[in-house]
């Protein structure tokens, strides 16, 4: 049997041309919607959740294609599918939503802001990928090469959560890290979900995205984890996501995930953006 690794009790699904998309939903108020990244789970919000939801927040959070509880059944992967379940999602709730993205998710966030700025209230961004690293080609084809043995079976579900609990929770650790690793290695090894995700790995490109900040009008608010080991270097990264417009906020002791390393400094940080935000207008009627 799966695990269940929900936030709330129940799960909902938002159908889409190739399967249903898992999410929960609880509260009232202004709508959040929080996107995990590449290869985790919707649980990985479980800091922020329950403060926003007693701050007066309507939150859903969603799994991304083929992970947690969504359908295996997708072919097509990446940030701009994404972003366009993201905006399915926003309009079945009824937005406009303020996003908070981590990994991919916060780059198809900023992707569907670009597209539809009616839809996006804001962004909180938590780790954000929002463009390609520079590699030549033959580096790309190396990575891909690579990515199709790693992610394989029967080892390919250990592999990743072996890497996601070492390099990429460098620094402070969640103290459900754990049991969090336990329930990403149990989902891949679902039927499905690992194929599913050697495909990720091999679609996805950021190179979508980053032509499409320029449009973003929403406003920003980005945490970069100064261990991050995804960014080549994160301080100079964390200035260019200046340069867009963004506010940063430099997260020590933490590396990709700062929202569950270090919810002392990015839950008080995400509370005052919405706070900013709904004295903005947004979510007046909600």
């Amino acid at each position: 049997m799966a695990m269940n690794t929900s936030i709330a009790e129940q799960v909902h699904y938002l159908q889409r041309p190739e399967g249903r998309i898992s999410y929960t939903v609880e509260g009232s108020g202004p709508l959040v919607v929080a996107v995990p990244g590449m290869g985790d789970l919707r649980s990985s919000y479980r800091e922020l959740v329950r403060p926003l939801l007693d701050a007066g927040y309507r939150v859903a959070v969603t799994d991304l294609r083929a992970h947690g509880q969504s359908d295996t059944t997708f072919t097509e992967f990446g940030d701009i599918a994404t972003g366009g379940d993201l905006l399915a999602l926003i309009d079945e709730l009824g937005g406009p939503a303020v996003v908070l993205g981590n990994s991919m998710g916060a780059a198809a966030a900023a992707w569907a802001a670009a597209e539809r700025p009616d839809a996006i209230a804001g962004l909180a961004l938590y780790g954000p990928l929002l463009r390609d690293p520079a590699m030549g080609r033959a580096t790309v084809a190396a990575l891909h090469g690579m990515y199709r043995v790693l992610f394989a079976r029967p080892w390919g579900a250990r592999a990743w959560a072996a890497y996601y609990r070492s390099t990429l929770n460098k620094g402070r650790t969640a103290p459900w890290l754990g049991e969090h690793v336990a329930a990403l290695r149990a989902s891949l090894s679902e039927p499905g979900r690992l194929r599913s995700f050697r495909r990720l790995t091999l679609q996805l490109t950021h190179s979508v995205v980053e032509p499409r900040l320029p449009e973003v009008s929403a406003p920003m608010l980005a945490f970069v984890g100064e261990l991050d080991p995804d960014y080549k270097d994160p301080a100079a990264e964390a200035a260019w996501i200046e340069s867009l417009g963004a506010e940063v906020v430099r997260v020590p002791e933490a590396a990709h995930y700062p929202h569950a390393q270090r919810p002392d400094v990015v839950l008080p940080a995400t509370l005052d953006f919405l706070r900013r935000r709904r004295e903005d207008g947004w979510g007046a009627r909600a």
